[in-house]
């Protein structure tokens, strides 16, 4: 409605309807629909049958997600009725072993449920790596060492056993060695590779970036930032997430215009990454949020290592709002089960540009030490 409202009235007109807007927000009658629309928010929220009416009846908001959700499931579940070749779940299944491999003190038997659907995922991968989109071979390593753990680790047991005459039976994976194994190890706890101290300035010297130089992006210093991205946390490690990295700038002025807080500055972008998470990784709707968590924690790692190589960065806010969803979809040309979490803004800092100052909540209103909890 407001493009339309643009498209046709003059600036004029459009500034009075501007100024009428905010002038009734502060009339009574806008206060007394906002106290109706108050009283109906709490009472739809009052239980969860309500709430569910709420959003089927009168809120659209949830149905991208809940199609989204959906085709992920779906395409994850064929994707195992079909050929077994599901990355994601080789990728969970072994990180599950490593964990019951350290685990202190180790079980004799373990893994039991779901071993032989490992093996079975793993040999179908490893047999035709390039049908999984799993296109290393350091994951094919990485499941193949931890499974030979595995199968040295545990004792004598016929489901186990069954499963390990597969196992042995599979094709080693490409650059397989002897030397450096992917299995659970020691940390070394002295080795400190930054102190505290230069953590902590690092983080004080990140600040979104909104003006940079106007030179290209080196890929090969991009790739070194997405390795490091690539290192933090994920849950099971599946790590459900792309980098969609765009550096053409035809291409990084219409991506640039995707998400809605670029107005008035991206013009000047170098680089723009959209944050993909996709949702045919998962096999249950419990873990549907995953993809924002992980795609947000590798993006931090980027974006700080964007620093120590004399790059930043601006995280733009992609809050989910139908028509850009839509778009996004259309020009990213994206999966119905792949969903953008952000988009960065990437380049060279202008040094004669400010950034915000952007002061953070003190320590003592983020932290709070051993909160009360029910006991019953």
């Amino acid at each position: 409605m407001k493009t339309l409202v643009k498209n046709f009235l003059p600036e004029s007109q459009v500034d009075r309807l501007r100024n009428a807007r905010l002038l009734f927000k502060e009339s009574g009658a806008a206060r007394l629909a906002t106290s109706v629309q108050t009283s109906g928010l709490k009472f739809a929220s009052s239980a969860k049958p309500l709430a569910t009416a709420y959003y089927s009846l009168l809120s659209r908001q949830f149905r991208r997600e809940e199609r989204a959700v959906l085709l992920g499931l779906a395409k994850y579940h064929a994707e195992l009725q079909e050929d077994d070749a599901n990355v994601f779940l080789m990728r969970r299944n072994v990180h599950r072993l490593e964990k019951g491999l350290l685990m202190r003190p180790r079980r004799p038997v373990f893994a039991k449920d779901y071993i032989l659907e490992t093996v079975n995922v793993y040999r179908k991968i490893v047999s035709e790596p390039s049908h999984a989109d799993e296109s290393t071979a350091e994951s094919l390593l990485w499941a193949h060492d931890v499974l030979r753990a595995y199968f040295g680790a545990v004792a004598p047991d016929p489901v186990l056993d069954h499963a390990r005459e597969v196992f042995e039976k599979c094709p080693a994976p490409a650059g397989n060695s002897a030397e450096a194994k992917r299995i659970p190890y020691k940390r070394l706890l002295d080795d400190h590779p930054v102190s505290y101290e230069q953590l902590e300035q690092l983080a004080l010297k990140r600040r979104s970036v909104r003006w940079f130089e106007q030179k290209p992006v080196p890929r090969e210093l991009l790739d070194k930032a997405f390795t490091v991205a690539g290192l933090s946390p994920s849950a099971c490690n599946r790590q459900p997430f792309r980098f969609l990295v765009f550096d053409d700038p035809e291409t990084v002025e219409q991506v640039a215009s995707l998400p809605g807080g670029t107005i008035g500055w991206k013009h000047n972008i170098p680089v723009m990454v959209v944050v993909l998470g996709s949702l045919d990784a998962f096999y249950s709707e419990k873990d549907r949020h995953v993809i924002y968590i992980d795609g947000s924690l590798a993006a931090m790692s980027f974006s700080y290592a964007l620093e120590t190589l004399g790059l930043s960065s601006c995280i733009c806010n992609w809050p989910d709002i139908e028509a850009h969803e839509k778009r996004a979809q259309e020009v990213l040309g994206l999966k119905g089960y792949e969903r953008p979490v952000f988009f960065m803004a990437v380049g060279y800092p202008d040094p004669e540009a400010m950034v915000a100052y952007s002061q953070k909540r003190p320590l003592e209103v983020m932290r709070e030490y051993n909160p009360p909890i029910n006991r019953s």
